[in-house]
């Protein structure tokens, strides 16, 4: 499963939000990869807080998550809801 998805927090990928974002991905049983839409970022382990601040990404930038597992579509799901909330919404 693919989904592709527009960061919304300011801060981008970094700090709280991909603290966030990995936390999330590692409840499911699945295998997520997260990677930049734009350029030629390779894919990289949605589960590591390590590579996915390593990408760099900003607001505003889209990004393509790819699952796979029994809770692909579950791990997307929740993974787009963490993506697409303002910082602050996130608890």
């Amino acid at each position: 499963m693919e989904r592709v998805v527009t960061v919304v927090p300011e801060a981008g990928l970094h700090a709280r939000p991909a603290s966030k974002f990995v936390q999330t991905a590692n409840q499911y049983d699945a295998e997520v990869t997260i990677a930049p839409v734009a350029g030629d970022g390779d894919p990289v382990n949605a589960g590591s807080m390590l590579a996915v601040t390593g990408l760099g990404v900003a607001s505003g930038e889209d990004v393509r998550l790819v699952a796979e597992g029994d809770d692909a579509e579950a791990a997307l799901d929740a993974l787009e809801a963490v993506l697409t909330s303002e910082e602050g919404e996130l608890s």
